[in-house]
């Protein structure tokens, strides 16, 4: 049996998804790679580490275990495009973020295969623990946790504010919990975005039911500000400051859903 995700079960309604951190690669897949691809430039590095702290908030966590280029988690099992009319990265992706080729010649990924054996325990999991989140606590809290180069010219002009939160325009949550995330976003020391290029993924988009009592919210944050964008090396004291920021946007999350009903 693959294991394609760690999870680390947590006593609030709160559930992390880190779809983008992993860097395993299936056996014989590194054979039909570029240099390019093999380097992994596209992972979302750090990403588990930066959120370890979330355990003793009594957050539930789930971490892929495989890279994004075996197959994207955030992406819809069926390929269409999440932001139409802009570059997109792909299902099983066969150019790095800068353009560049993944596989050698003519190689090509068992895209059916990928999505059984990796998409699909990676999402498996996540609704069920969505469910039983809702079921135990009345709602759940879903936080998708990224991060990506601060420049990508092939995706956005520029250099990409630190926090960018995407709620899918207020569409994957509560309006209450929106106001509250950015509001402690807005006055940290951060820049930050609410729903400007990154407006949640598929993860965000599809498991967010407000209505339902499922909220989603997409974190998407700028590398530079907890690692060396170069060497791709975790920066322990600027993850610092950073944390303590995330750990104030997570209690606000938790307190304010919990209050949602007085």
């Amino acid at each position: 049996m693959i294991d394609a995700f760690a999870f680390r079960e947590g006593d609030t309604p709160l559930l992390i998804s880190v779809p983008h951190d992993g860097r395993r690669l299936p056996a014989g897949m590194r054979d039909s790679m570029t240099a390019e691809g093999i380097a992994l430039p596209d992972t979302d590095r750090h990403v588990a580490r930066l959120y370890e702290f979330a355990g003793d908030l009594g957050a539930n966590i789930l971490v892929a275990n495989y890279s994004r280029y075996v197959v994207d988690l955030n992406r819809p099992a069926t390929d269409e495009a999440l932001y139409p009319g802009q570059v997109a990265t792909g299902l099983c992706p066969r150019q790095t973020f800068a353009g560049e080729p993944i596989y050698q010649g003519e190689a090509a990924p068992d895209i059916a295969a990928r999505v059984e054996s990796y998409w699909k325990p990676y999402h498996d999991r996540l609704r069920a623990t969505l469910d039983a989140l809702r079921e135990r606590h009345g709602y759940a809290l879903l936080w998708d946790a990224h991060s990506i180069p601060s420049r990508v010219p092939r995706l956005f002009d520029g250099e990409l504010p630190v926090l960018n939160i995407g709620t899918n325009d207020g569409a994957s949550c509560n309006a209450s919990l929106e106001r509250a995330i950015n509001a402690v976003a807005a006055s940290s020391d951060y820049s930050a975005v609410l729903n400007g290029r990154f407006r949640g993924g598929y993860i965000t988009r599809h498991y967010g039911d407000p209505g339902n009592g499922i909220h989603a919210v997409q974190l998407e944050i700028a590398q530079r500000v907890y690692m060396d964008e170069q060497t791709k090396t975790f920066n322990a004291e600027k993850a610092s400051g950073l944390r303590d920021t995330l750990r104030t946007m997570l209690g606000v999350y938790l307190d304010t859903a919990e209050n949602m009903g007085d």
